[in-house]
């Protein structure tokens, strides 16, 4: 049978109102250079290397990858950060991306989805993608009750659709604005600023705001988890925040 095909405007200019309102969400009309962290051993397992490299970024945008090797993770994120913060160039970028070598982000648009939630929520100064613990019995990395008046770190349940504040976060897929660093610096506060320790450290001791996104689940590559959750179509759209705006 013959078809009848006409040409339309395109998937994008058929809701011209719609594409202009995810763009001003997502803020990519305006610099969101990232400085992306990597803290690693000797060896990335190649599903892991797989997902990192498939991972988007901002179009046209710099992107500025650092591999810290042979480092303590804490350690090697606040070597990370000193770094950068003695680079007259990175100091100035937007943000600071860490990610670590063992988780495998599903889908390749998390970092995107983390930057939608930062222009969403400029109270937050880092926001991070929801993953959890590793082995049998893992909970999410959503350290806290912020309802409770008293600091706690109790593990929190994801919601999704949700950003979920929160008194810690985990570094291994996280967001932080740089202007938080900058402000630390500028105001002395002492180091290191990350840590990894049974005490965890956060960012609210400095005052500022952090969550989880409520968004996509990210993998360890030796997580127990089950394979419908670590890759692909989660439904779970979660994101965790924690920290607020300089």
């Amino acid at each position: 049978m013959a078809q009848i095909i006409t040409l339309n405007s395109g998937y994008h200019n058929n809701d011209l109102v719609a594409a202009s309102a995810r763009l001003t969400e997502q803020g990519s009309w305006k610099k969101q250079r990232i400085v992306y962290i990597i803290p690693t051993g000797d060896k990335i397992m190649a599903e892991a290397y797989l997902s990192h490299r498939n991972l988007i970024f901002p179009p046209n945008q710099a992107m500025v990858p650092i591999l810290i090797k042979g480092a303590e993770v804490g350690a090697a994120f606040q070597t990370a950060i000193d770094a950068v913060l003695a680079n007259p160039g990175l100091r100035e970028f937007e943000y600071f991306f860490t990610i670590e070598h063992d988780n495998i982000p599903p889908t390749g648009t998390e970092v995107l989805r983390l930057i939608k939630a930062m222009e969403t929520h400029p109270e937050y100064a880092t926001i991070s993608g929801l993953y959890w613990t590793k082995g049998e019995g893992g909970v999410p990395q959503i350290w806290g009750d912020i309802k409770d008046p008293v600091q706690n770190f109790r593990p929190q349940t994801p919601i999704p659709g949700q950003v979920i504040e929160c008194y810690g976060l985990g570094m291994g897929f996280a967001l932080y604005r740089m202007s938080m660093f900058r402000e630390l610096e500028a105001k002395k506060v002492p180091k290191p600023w990350f840590k990894t320790s049974a005490r965890i450290l956060t960012t609210r001791e400095w005052g500022r705001r952090i969550s989880t996104s409520g968004g996509r689940w990210l993998g360890p590559t030796d997580s127990a988890a089950p394979s419908i959750a670590t890759r692909s179509s989660a439904t779970s759209e979660t994101i965790v925040a924690s920290g607020s705006q300089l």
